[in-house]
């Protein structure tokens, strides 16, 4: 109650989903404290949602295409082979092992130097939903329980400062998956069910799984700066276009602070990229226009985030 009642002061609230059919949005989940009360923001907030609805579609397709089905077939194998040894029905176990064997066998046959062999994809999003000041609380809060040597709050407080994607790859351990299922038949045949099971389930504890964290700052600000791209190099823009672009900018500079505060670029790099944008925001004024306003804005942004 004591950690709920603190994030709550603070104004610091998480949004954490597995993408399954949808992902909530980042402009349905925003306070009313801390959202600007205009459509054109809600535009922004729709081509940032929008950009990380993109992403997590293209990342998962991107570590899908690495999943191997022999790998696939070889787990599936020794899972069934475990829910035959319970049924009692060696043969069957004694015929998947064969089968999971041969799978493992092709994979390092076609490529000895590999060390994973993917077999799943699952992808979560995890969201803070805070002002800058909120941020900053959260922060502090966790730094004064650090010195008071309270580490269980501080934990708390900062497992709920992150705003990512992460694309866990589940693995098969080729270093040592193929052996341990290759020991366990031996087991069978002498009649030592209890310790094939034994292994067999020790070998399926084995699978390693890998995250790839993607951070949403990220994301939103390039999908906003894309976006306010596009208009600046408009000769002809609308009084709401102008409106648009000045708040994609400023909806931009805000995401890079995110950034920052969560620690996903260093301070350095986002006061370059800020002091970018304002030359960008001063070049536009007044309806101007032009292109190449962005080259060195986007060459920046590249290096920040790599």
């Amino acid at each position: 109650m004591k950690l709920l009642a603190l994030l709550k002061s603070l104004g610091l609230a998480t949004a954490c989903s597995l993408f399954v059919l949808s992902m909530p949005s980042w402009a349905e989940s925003e306070p009313a404290d801390n959202a600007v009360s205009n459509s054109v923001q809600t535009t922004a907030d729709e081509t940032a949602s929008a950009e990380v609805d993109s992403e997590a579609n293209q990342q998962a397709a991107e570590r899908r295409k690495q999943i191997l089905k022999e790998a696939v077939d070889a787990l599936a194998q020794s899972n069934k082979a475990l829910k035959a040894l319970d049924e009692g029905k060696t043969e069957d176990a004694l015929n998947a092992l064969a089968l999971a064997t041969g799978k493992l066998e092709l994979i390092v046959a076609r490529d000895p130097e590999l060390a994973l062999a993917p077999t799943d994809v699952r992808i979560a999003r995890h969201d803070v939903i805070a002002s800058s000041d909120a941020l900053k609380a959260a922060i502090k809060e966790a730094e004064n329980a650090l010195d008071d040597g309270d580490i269980q709050q501080a934990r708390y407080l900062l497992s709920r400062l992150g705003s990512e994607l992460i694309i866990t790859v589940e693995n098969l351990p080729l270093a040592t998956y193929p052996d341990a299922i290759k020991a366990i038949s031996p087991l069978i045949d002498d009649g030592q069910i209890e310790e094939a099971k034994a292994q067999l389930q020790a070998a399926l504890s084995t699978v390693v799984l890998v995250d790839h964290v993607v951070p949403l700052p990220m994301i939103r600000a390039e999908a906003l700066l894309a976006n306010a791209e596009k208009l600046t190099e408009k000769d002809d823009r609308t009084e709401d276009e102008n409106v648009q672009l000045t708040d994609d900018l400023a909806a931009a500079r805000d995401q890079l602070e995110m950034a920052q505060l969560l620690g996903y670029a260093d301070k350095k790099s986002i006061k370059e990229l800020k002091k970018q944008i304002e030359s960008i925001e001063e070049k536009t004024e007044d309806g101007q226009s032009g292109k190449g306003f962005f080259d060195k804005l986007k060459d920046s942004f590249s290096k920040a985030f790599d």
